[in-house]
């Protein structure tokens, strides 16, 4: 809407990366609880629908395919139609589960509720909880867009750094949090699905923005640095994968190897990133 399309893609994609960078944190931080190991495989199928769509925005970016479909990027709405497809895949193939691993979720569920019994709350209470919080996540969203845009015009940082690094991770904080405290609760498929689930979300927006942007497909009017930062998410993402699929690793230092990778390839994509 304040015409910066590099600070929305930025955003977008810089929050993806920031978000792999949050878990491979928590799991480096948690490692004697090998949360990976211990989740949902159904995780496994949303890493790789984020995986699926990470990449379709890099070839997006490269080709610059200018092509418009009802004032929508052409690359936009596929993203778009790849993601529905996804999600609808996802949910049949979690349908699926085998009855251990839902005994499993149930049995966490069920011991969580049971151990915090004291403190609950009214599912009315709950709703309008979240209802606030969202609201102001909102509004604070656009106050940050704006500030962020005046940061990038008077420091000279360029809105591909501001959107990618500095608005991309205040935006994941409440990430974060929502996972700091799914995994105080010792609920790692919350945890997992939180960050995963976000980022293919992100991916949604995208159209959103696209729709907002009227001067063209919005991923063919972005600077060539955001390349940098999906090239990053899509081997992040690898790693996560990886770090899912993997069988029982006995050794620890093995076991969080693949988070450790993710941090060092955080910030190293951040230097190319501000240097781009």
């Amino acid at each position: 809407l304040i015409a910066n399309p590099d600070i929305a893609v930025g955003n977008m994609l810089g929050s993806n990366m920031f978000n792999l960078f949050i878990i491979a944190c928590f799991d480096v931080y948690y490692r004697k609880r090998r949360f990976f190991q211990s989740s949902n495989s159904g995780h496994l199928y949303t890493a790789g629908l984020g995986l699926i769509l990470t990449l379709m925005t890099l070839i997006a970016l490269i080709s610059k395919l200018n092509i418009l479909v009802f004032g929508i990027g052409l690359d936009s709405l596929l993203i778009a139609l790849v993601y529905g497809t996804g999600m609808y895949v996802i949910n049949r193939v979690s349908e699926g589960l085998p009855d251990n691993q839902i005994t499993a979720i149930a049995f966490e569920h069920k011991e969580i509720s049971s151990s915090k019994s004291k403190n609950t709350i009214t599912i009315r209470q709950a709703v309008l909880s979240f209802f606030l919080a969202a609201v102001a996540i909102m509004i604070a969203g656009t106050l940050l867009s704006v500030s962020g845009d005046k940061i990038a015009e008077i420091t000279g940082l360029g809105s591909t750094f501001v959107g990618s690094f500095l608005m991309a991770a205040t935006t994941s904080l409440p990430e974060a949090v929502a996972v700091l405290v799914a995994l105080r609760l010792r609920n790692t498929n919350i945890a997992i699905g939180s960050i995963l689930g976000s980022n293919i979300f992100n991916m949604l927006i995208l159209m959103g923005t696209d729709i907002a942007y009227r001067n063209g497909p919005i991923l063919s009017n972005v600077s060539q640095t955001h390349e940098i930062t999906a090239i990053a998410v899509t081997v992040l993402s690898i790693l996560v994968m990886i770090s899912l699929v993997r069988k029982r690793i006995l050794s620890t230092f093995s076991y969080v190897m693949p988070s450790f990778l993710i941090i060092i390839g955080y910030f190293i994509a951040t230097y190319f990133i501000f240097n781009g």
